[in-house]
């Protein structure tokens, strides 16, 4: 089995803020985003439901300008940033893959198996 593998530490987040991350999972990479906010974390796949694009269009943007919901910048779906559900946009009712992630330290460790889940600082 896998050790769970380094995101990032949690200085590289600003609150609300999102970080960008690729990680090689067993030869398999994984992209993912983290986003902070309220003091609380959530971790995604950065492929879009509706085509399997990235998110991002801007290195660590994942946020739309009022900071309130993870956006794609293909399609400009808006994603609820606690759930992954997609609000608006070409895939409504369709979520984002969530990644199980631990805070150990002050950092963030992607882990290989396990529940999805959030957690706080």
């Amino acid at each position: 089995m896998s050790d769970n593998l380094f995101i990032c530490q949690l200085t590289d987040l600003d609150d609300p803020g999102s970080r960008g991350f690729s990680v090689d999972l067993d030869g398999t990479v994984i992209e993912g985003f983290i986003v902070l906010r309220d003091g609380e974390f959530f971790a995604y796949q950065n492929k879009c439901p509706h085509t399997g694009s990235p998110l991002d269009w801007v290195e660590h943007q994942f946020l739309d300008l009022d900071l309130a919901h993870i956006q794609c910048a293909v399609h400009d779906a808006r994603f609820d940033i606690e759930t992954g559900l997609c609000i608006s946009g070409p895939c409504p009712g369709a979520s984002l893959n969530k990644l199980n992630f631990e805070q150990r330290d002050e950092a963030l460790y992607l882990k290989p198996t396990g529940a999805t889940q959030s957690v706080k600082p």
